[in-house]
């Protein structure tokens, strides 16, 4: 059950270039192709349709169903696999790294906000089907990034000496990680299903991608998500010719160099989410995903004896396709080639180097996706919300910065007011006279006076302050529940989505939790939710 709606901009979690994006800022409009309304769908259909051939079809759909050879799912993935090779199937895709036991909860939110796209999607433009997509990143190569998930106030880690692109790591040294949460987890119905599903997806298949894959179908099997490995050599193959621009003639490079450019000179507080290389491409070796480097004599694997000549480059790029990785900057592109989709969901700072890229897609005549923000929310037991009544807070207040929020809770508190706003405009109102004065004498005065106000203020800062850290003490046992409270739905200060893990909610919802996730969020509704 949602219980409030907070603005994005009311939070400080998120930037101004996403909050101008869901607000549409007119200045942000050269940065992205069609707004994310279902009306705008419609210009999107079209142009994928004219873009997306039956052979791109043909190739993705034989690739989808070796990579589900060996994988038990529901009849209805089954059939959105099929539909992809029909003109009038389009794709909604989410992307993630494969996480541990999916990481952070938003893992989660981003492909709820997938599934329910294509649902409405779908009741919007009846003729057409929509297919959920999660692109695991089995490429990637940051480990550190997704060895651990938190689980009851701990983290729950898996430590391995294995490098190279984390899909190939091997699950055998899990068994580990696996008893340490068979005894954290504890006893009950909801525990039982989640060591179960920790134990089927990563003791019982090969290797991350394997498991990932396992895991993402055990949990989203019955809305049709289909998850796909790019890491695939027919898939690869076509995208030769990008990777090639790449290679030669650093089309990227330029184009989000002057994209970021841009941005900046829209608004100089926007972050520079990524910054494009000469070249953005990975060389994947045994064990090893290494940067391409341009050399004065050709390209060379950095951090191996590895060298190409430019002829050689394409030579192997044409032979073996499937050892070139693109990088953040050339992996959306990728996407967009081999699948017949119509918009990426992503989190603030994807949306943040996707808008980077436009002018890139342009340059390669590929059409750009919709970008949609997921979406996001906070979880709140009945206990956490019977505590804020208490204390009367709203939850909005719980946004604050905590000596913001001690400080507000010490005003409600106090018996009288701790502000001393009426005293300081008595104060400028009184040297108003006194500035009267000093236009009739010299600027010597003037400055005195002046300087005499400013002291006072600060006086008044002072006192204001010393009365409130007075009352800060008389009120601790309050504050100290409140800060409790925050720190419970604030973990490390952050957003709880990019804190928690699924399994401490799955715990007291079990099988109703995804359920009922898909009927609170909207993905077009482009506000913060809380959820009890």
């Amino acid at each position: 059950m949602i219980t409030a709606y907070i603005p994005y901009q009311n939070i400080r979690f998120f930037s101004k270039l996403i909050t101008d994006y869901v607000g549409e800022n007119k200045k942000l409009r050269p940065f992205y192709h069609n707004f994310p309304s279902l009306l705008e769908f419609k210009k999107q259909i079209e142009e994928k349709a004219l873009d997306f051939t039956e052979e791109k079809r043909h190739i993705l759909v034989s690739s989808l169903k070796e990579q589900y050879a060996e994988v038990k799912t529901t009849p209805k993935v089954l059939k959105n696999i099929e539909l992809l090779s029909k003109s009038n199937t389009f794709t909604i895709t989410t992307g993630h790294q494969l996480s541990l036991f999916t990481g952070h909860l938003y893992f989660i939110f981003k492909i709820i906000s997938v599934i329910n796209t294509a649902k409405q999607l779908a009741e919007k433009y009846p003729d057409k089907h929509f297919v959920p997509v999660y692109w695991m990143a089995t490429e990637d190569h940051d480990f550190e990034e997704i060895n651990h998930f938190h689980f009851n106030n701990r983290t729950i880690c898996w430590n391995s000496d294995q490098t190279g692109a984390t899909g190939n790591f091997a699950t055998d040294t899990l068994e580990a990680v696996f008893q340490t949460f068979d005894k954290a987890i504890g006893l009950g119905k909801n525990a039982n299903t989640l060591r179960t599903l920790f134990h089927d997806s990563y003791l019982k298949n090969k290797d991350l991608a394997s498991a990932t894959r396992y895991l993402v179908n055990a949990l989203f099997e019955a809305y049709g998500v289909v998850v796909i490995d790019g890491n695939d050599k027919a898939l690869k193959r076509q995208f030769i010719p990008y990777i090639s621009d790449d290679l030669l003639h650093s089309v990227a490079h330029t184009e989000v160099t002057k994209s970021i450019k841009a941005l900046q000179t829209v608004n100089s507080s926007y972050p520079v989410q990524v910054n494009p290389r000469e070249v953005n491409m990975f060389y994947l070796t045994e064990g090893g995903r290494h940067r391409l480097v341009r050399t004065a004599d050709g390209f060379e694997v950095h951090g191996t004896d590895i060298r190409f000549s430019e002829e050689g480059i394409l030579e192997e790029l044409r032979t073996y396709p499937e050892r070139f990785s693109p990088n953040v900057i050339l992996r959306p592109l990728y996407q967009e080639v081999i699948l017949p989709n119509l918009a990426y969901i992503g989190g603030g700072g994807e949306i943040a180097y996707w808008l980077e890229l436009k002018s890139f897609f342009n340059k390669e005549k590929v059409p750009f996706p919709i970008l949609m923000l997921r979406n996001s929310a906070m979880l709140i037991s009945q206990r956490q919300a019977e505590k804020l009544q208490k204390l009367q807070l709203s939850v909005e207040d719980l946004f604050l910065k905590t000596e913001d929020l001690k400080n507000k809770k010490v005003r409600q508190l106090s018996e009288f007011p701790i502000d001393f706003t009426p005293e300081k405009e008595l104060l400028h109102r009184q040297f108003e006279h006194l500035y009267e004065l000093a236009k009739h004498t010299d600027v010597t005065f003037e400055n005195a006076v002046k300087a005499q106000e400013v002291r006072q203020l600060k006086g008044l800062d002072k006192l204001e302050k010393r009365l409130l850290k007075a009352q800060k003490r008389k009120f601790a046992e309050e504050l100290e529940q409140t800060i409790f409270l925050q720190n419970e739905l604030f973990p490390n200060g952050a957003l709880q989505e990019r804190f928690a893990n699924f399994t401490d909610f799955y715990l007291m919802k079990g099988e109703e939790l995804i359920p009922e996730l898909i009927k609170d969020f909207n993905p077009f509704d482009f506000r913060f939710v809380v959820i009890q």
